[in-house]
């Protein structure tokens, strides 16, 4: 019934309230939320790295480099647990060697195997593990075997193994975050992903190289004694000595390019207490000054005065940065570092000493660098666009229904303020296909009442008083809108948990733009529809300027049939074929590679120029070309051999040769790993949606239906996906996200078909199926009409003034909302006939509620 009850219109209006509250902020200053009293809420919509600029890193921390410390670790422990004189004489062996994730020892003697593996037994002691639910019970590293009498091989477990780059992990992100925050930078994000990566995401930053050199340093401190017993050049020539080794040093040009050092660690970065980088008063030079700990100030003291005369080396990842000579004993814990620093490059020492240093090595397999002028202008193409898209819809619905497209426009300008609501409450980030996302929100938002109107409109042509025609309206399309949205619902979810970074945010937004569609319709229109009756008491409903599709119209659609059926054969094999023989034209997301885009200084671009700069570079395939306006350009690397740091170093290379006169705007790398598994998960996204999608229609249509909406989706996805070999349109996460929006578009079409066929099905039990068909489709028709224009008038909006990165993503969309309202009537309806679909396959239902039985016919 149409009748609110005062709780009712309060609840209803405390809820709207509630989310002007929270999206309220989104309109205020910084200055003044601060000056808000704490209970107000202050949350805004933080934007994403695509609108206000900065770098995003996808980290991986390397397994291989794990194993290979902790067999060298396994290697050290096992030599001194043999010569431990405390548990008595020495084990002679013949060698001890490591490989891959095994130690062997050889005994010189077969009776000394027992002694040997007592000694060795501590090694195999379970270890406690903090990062799993079994940490009490304790992690077994080292598992030994015994070959032969004289051979002992001690292996490292892969549980052992997981569980120490589950550590370094958690290590490195604590590292990261320390260096990070010397930038100085707000709110950086950074978090695990998956079991050996680590995200990185630094609003603002504008210097991808400086943040990358800073992280990716693994800044390995330790204090070594030089080894004299000879050079580093005889030892390199020959052999160094027993627990030596040769490092590179950071002055090559002072006639030392090698230092031999002792293994041996006296002092590591760890037992620092303090950095900074400062000026020698003697030469005015920048050093970097530190400060050990009171254990290790008496360890350097000891050391020092015992080996006045000597030289120790301070390494920085196997580098020597410096080797001085000990003249006095240094007892007041603190020294400097000097050398070929400048004040920068001192001060980036001194931050790295201070952060500490990584576990491991790292490789950058992803990033995502957008300029802050990019930034901006992503920032108002995307408002320009909302702005637009708004209005359009507003003008059609005020023209195709009159004094309701004033409701209709209200329930859809309440129903943005509550989806900015509900982004500020839960902390989402708005991206540029979040925009997107937005923008077709207010699209299919208006569908919800376009099926009511429609449906009113239906209700009042078939006899009832204005009021029942109302009430049976919004009732009637009640099941048809939760089964419309439920579905594309289900497209976003999978897209949320399949997808990542941006795609996330456009499948965030979605999400809550179809549940505050939802609840407007049912409510808030509600309302103000019983408000206008009850305040204008009107004697009919008000007509607009035009109607699309003309009332009761009686188009024979299954006639086409023959005709649909094998054009849309046709055009399917024809997709395939051309994904066959063309392929798609897969962007860096999918094939790995480097994307820049820069801006000229001058009014074009000069692409030859560019072109005859990076073809000395040895890149492999490089494209250059235009990217929307004459004076920018997008340039494309090929995914270069060596793996993901290989790609880092081509992108040195183009942006050391375009440094000057091209302003930077964005950057993307994709390393090999990381494209890899984006192709396997926007595959899998695809067919997870359709099955869970058709196991849905299937629990609450039938069989036939089920097979009927996936087909029809297919339909769709494999002509989109042909269009996208045709035109050779670049195929990225973003065609990925635009697919799986085109699925759920598609079969809120067909649901909508459907709802209406299986209501059909039960008053209509002697009608032949292909008029109960063609009956379905033409009570739907103006609905499947007005909802596809509503939604193309935003897109186009979006397509035209929504920038060059989202055209291709916005094109996709638009032909799939194309190819879904024809699948919707020329499919998806036709192929229930060949399912043997019969009147009265729904008799085992319970009916639906429905008003004017005498109506229906009785079998």
């Amino acid at each position: 019934m149409l009748h609110f009850s005062r709780w009712k219109i309060v609840s209803i209006l405390f809820a709207v309230s509630i989310g002007f509250f929270l999206a309220a902020p989104n309109l205020l200053s910084e200055n003044t939320l601060k000056a808000l009293p704490d209970w107000m809420p202050k949350s805004k919509v933080s934007l994403g790295l695509d609108l206000q600029g900065g770098v995003h890193l996808q980290v991986k921390i390397e397994r291989s480099d794990i194993v290979s410390e902790r067999l060298e670790t396994l290697v050290s422990d096992i030599r001194t647990f043999m010569r431990d004189r405390e548990q008595g004489a020495p084990i002679g062996y013949g060698g001890i060697s490591g490989k891959d994730t095994k130690v062997t020892v050889r005994l010189l003697k077969a009776e000394d195997a027992d002694q040997a593996k007592e000694r060795l037994r501590t090694l195999l002691e379970p270890v406690s593990s903090t990062g799993t639910l079994l940490g009490g019970l304790g992690i077994v590293e080292v598992e030994q075997s015994e070959p032969s009498p004289t051979i002992l091989e001690y292996t490292l477990t892969e549980e052992g193994i997981d569980e120490r780059l589950r550590a370094a992990v958690s290590q490195s992100i604590e590292v990261i975050r320390r260096r990070v925050d010397e930038f100085g930078t707000t709110e950086p994000i950074i978090q695990r992903q998956g079991v050996d990566r680590v995200i990185v995401q630094v609003p603002g930053a504008d210097d991808p190289e400086a943040l990358k050199r800073r992280i990716g340093t693994t800044a390995k401190l330790g204090f070594h004694m030089v080894d004299e017993t000879m050079s580093a050049s005889d030892a390199l020539s020959n052999r160094p000595p027993v627990g030596s080794l040769v490092v590179e040093t950071s002055e090559p040009e002072s006639g030392e390019p090698n230092v031999l050092i002792k293994k041996k660690v006296e002092i590591s970065g760890e037992d620092l207490n303090d950095a900074q980088q400062g000026f020698d008063h003697r030469t005015n030079e920048p050093i970097v000054t530190f400060r050990f700990n009171t254990k290790a100030s008496k360890r350097f003291c000891t050391i020092s005065s015992n080996n006045i005369g000597s030289r120790f080396a301070i390494v920085l990842d196997k580098t020597s940065i410096s080797a001085p000579v000990i003249r006095d004993a240094i007892c007041g814990g603190s020294g400097q570092i000097s050398g070929s620093f400048t004040a920068e490059t001192a001060n980036e020492l001194a931050v790295l000493m201070r952060a500490g240093a990584l576990p491991a090595d790292i490789s950058f397999v992803e990033e995502r660098t957008v300029g802050p002028g990019l930034g901006l202008d992503s920032i108002e193409a995307g408002q320009s666009a909302s702005i637009v898209a708004g209005v359009l819809v507003i003008i059609f619905m005020l023209m195709a229904y009159g004094s309701l497209g004033i409701i209709a426009n209200a329930a859809l300008f309440v129903n943005i303020v509550l989806i900015m609501g509900v982004l500020s409450f839960i902390g989402a980030t708005l991206t540029l296909p979040g925009i997107a996302g937005i923008v077709l929100t207010m699209g299919m938002a208006v569908d919800a009442n376009v099926l009511i109107y429609e449906r009113i409109r239906e209700e009042r042509r078939n006899g009832r008083s204005l009021v029942q025609a109302i009430d049976t309206g919004f009732r009637q399309a009640m099941a048809t809108i939760l089964d419309a949205n439920i579905t594309t619902l289900i497209a976003a979810c999978i897209l949320f948990y399949l997808g990542s970074g941006p795609i996330r945010g456009f499948a965030v937004t979605l999400a809550v733009g179809i549940l505050t569609s939802v609840f407007t319709a049912f409510t808030l229109t509600r309302l103000m529809m019983s408000l206008w009756l009850r305040w204008q008491k009107p004697k009919e409903l008000p007509n607009g300027l035009f109607r699309l599709v003309p009332a009761a119209t009686t188009f024979k659609f299954m006639i086409f049939r023959k005709l649909s059926f094998p054009i849309s054969s046709l055009l399917l094999i024809g997709s395939l074929v051309m994904f066959v023989a063309i392929n798609l034209n897969y962007g860096i997301d999918f094939r790995g590679g480097t994307l820049i885009e820069y801006r000229s200084q001058t009014a074009k671009a000069d692409l030859s120029d560019v072109r005859s700069r990076l073809s000395d570079l040895n890149l492999g395939d490089v494209q250059v070309q235009e990217f929307g306006a004459p004076d920018e350009l997008l340039i494309r690397i090929e995914s270069q051999q060596g793996g993901d740091n290989a790609e880092q170093s081509a992108l040195a290379k183009v942006r050391a040769a375009m440094d000057g006169d091209h302003e930077f705007r964005r950057q993307e790398v994709v390393g090999p790993t990381v494209s890899g598994e984006l192709a396997r998960a926007g595959t899998i996204a695809v067919i997870v949606s359709l099955l869970a999608i058709m196991v849905y229609i299937w629990f609450r249509f039938e069989w036939q239906f089920a097979l009927g909406a996936v087909l029809a989706t297919m339909h769709d996805v494999i002509l989109t996906i042909g269009m996208f070999a045709v035109l050779q349109l670049e195929f990225s996460l973003s065609s990925i996200a635009a697919i799986l929006t085109i699925v759920g578009y598609s079969l809120n079409d067909t649901v909508v078909v459907y709802d209406r066929i299986r209501e059909n099905l039960r008053k209509y039990k002697k009608k032949p199926i292909n008029e109960l068909l063609d009956m379905s489709i033409n009570d739907t028709l103006s609905r499947t009409v007005l909802t596809s224009v509503t939604t193309l008038l935003a897109l186009f909006a979006l397509y035209f003034l929504g920038g060059e990165v989202l055209r291709g993503f916005t094109f996709a969309m638009i032909f799939g909302v194309l190819v879904g309202t024809y699948s919707s009537i020329f499919i998806a309806a036709p192929v229930l006939i060949l399912f043997k679909l019969r009147p009265g396959a729904m008799d085992r239902d319970d009916p639906s509620p429905y008003i004017g039985q005498e109506a229906q016919e009785v079998q």
